[in-house]
């Protein structure tokens, strides 16, 4: 972690009246749970999936919902109970103090769907969770468009097969199989009205800045599109400042700000440094 380009991190962030938020993956590793970048790092987390070589990319499709539910909501399940049991590391704190230090405000725009920010005392209504939530179910169908908390929902999970057992989520309406409000791959079937609706409050928000000073901290995003891109678009279209926090791959735009480094560590280091 380079101490030249913290300062002018810091700086950015201090600087600064309104602060958007941005988060994936790697956020959540400093407070355990698994890293599921790079097939090792997903069969290291689900030994049984490894032994039938099933990647990431092949759990996380909604076919298995038909096929298998069993295994469907194996691994959902399993996600579901270990993200209701995971408590959120200081790094999430220390992002909640600096959202409260901006003048005009914060947000959340994060691809994790572990519900870890809205543990950590985030407002539900300042929070985009663009991939959809595991916190929420609807319909495997999906027979309507509603969606609907998964509270009180517990599936039962055999660690040595990673199948489900007991009576599977089922639609209140139809009788069928539920499922995780979570955008798979390859899914037309996902309810996307929740994160439509959280996106819109997001385009309010950003909206209502004026001349405003942002700066985008960007935490534990991999190389895809959804969280780096929205990142990038959002510094670039409010001429904003991009502070981009990450373990393996900070390369930012031209004139941005890079940090290679944990995001836990990293934000207590900024927050050290804005104490002072």
């Amino acid at each position: 972690m380079d101490d030249r380009t913290l300062q002018v991190a810091f700086q950015a962030i201090r600087d600064a009246e309104a602060l958007l938020i941005t988060a994936g993956a790697g956020m959540g590793v400093d407070s355990g749970l698994p890293d599921f970048r790079g097939t090792k790092g997903f069969w290291r987390a689900y030994p049984p999936l490894g032994k039938l070589g099933l990647a990431f990319e092949d759990m996380a499709s909604p076919r298995w919902f038909d096929r298998n539910p069993a295994l469907a909501w194996g691994f959902y399940g399993h996600r579901l109970g270990l993200y209701r049991n995971t408590i959120p590391h200081n790094g999430f704190s220390v992002l909640l103090r600096m959202a409260q230090r901006m003048s005009a405000g914060a947000f959340v725009y994060t691809s994790n769907v572990d519900g870890q920010f809205q543990r950590a005392g985030f407002p539900k209504d300042r929070l985009v969770e663009c991939h959809g939530s595991i916190h929420h179910l609807q319909c495997a169908a999906p027979c309507h468009e509603e969606i609907w908390r998964a509270d009180g929902v517990d599936v039962p999970v055999d660690e040595a097969t990673f199948l489900a057992s007991g009576p599977l989520p089922q639609c209140p309406k139809c009788g069928g199989m539920a499922r995780p409000n979570i955008l798979m791959f390859g899914d037309p079937a996902w309810v996307s009205r929740r994160s439509e609706e959280q996106q819109d409050r997001l385009v309010d928000w950003m909206s209502g800045l004026g001349t405003a000073r942002l700066v985008v901290v960007e935490l534990g995003a991999g190389m895809g599109p959804s969280v780096r891109g929205m990142s990038e678009r959002v510094a670039a279209g409010l001429r904003g400042r991009l502070v981009r926090i990450n373990a393996r791959e900070a390369q930012v735009p031209e004139g941005q700000i890079g940090v290679e480094g944990p995001a836990m560590a990293t934000l207590e280091r900024l927050e050290a440094l804005l104490g002072e």
